[in-house]
């Protein structure tokens, strides 16, 4: 059955290591008490839902969570193992070039499930930054605590 998946995602354009991702399934999962936790859903209907933990603007732990296609599967669990270690500012410079760097490749008509998960993580990203941000503001403005 394993040998048979293979065959299929290969003839329909996947690279080993995108195959590999979505066999693997390493970064599926949850984090539970993660600092940063986003979901989307794209234009295919597939969703994205990843948990981020973060230690002194470091990502120390990345999961994802996927409901979609083989080709959404390997993007999250890629875009996942690239945030894992980086600093935050790393993490917003991983683009559909370096996630696609990594996948190897992908059918042409699974490039969404790929911007998906750049857009997934940098949403994460970007609500992390706030969230964090907040007490730093409340504190210059004199906000109440």
């Amino acid at each position: 059955m394993v040998d048979e998946i293979y065959e299929m995602l290969s003839k329909s354009g996947y690279s080993d290591k995108a195959i590999e991702y979505f066999k693997s399934r390493e970064s599926i999962g949850e984090i539970k008490g993660a600092d940063q936790v986003t979901d989307l859903t794209g234009p295919c209907g597939d969703t994205m839902k990843i948990y981020l933990k973060v230690d002194r603007d470091k990502i120390q732990d990345a999961k994802i969570q996927v409901l979609g296609c083989p080709g959404a599967v390997a993007s999250g669990c890629a875009i996942a193992a690239l945030a894992k270690g980086k600093s935050l500012k790393e993490a917003k410079e991983i683009d559909l070039d370096a996630l696609y760097k990594e996948l190897e490749k992908l059918p042409d008509k699974k490039i969404h499930c790929a911007r998906l998960a750049v857009k997934t993580l940098q949403k994460a990203l970007e609500q992390y930054e706030e969230k964090a941000g907040e007490p730093k503001r409340k504190q210059m403005t004199g906000g109440s605590q």
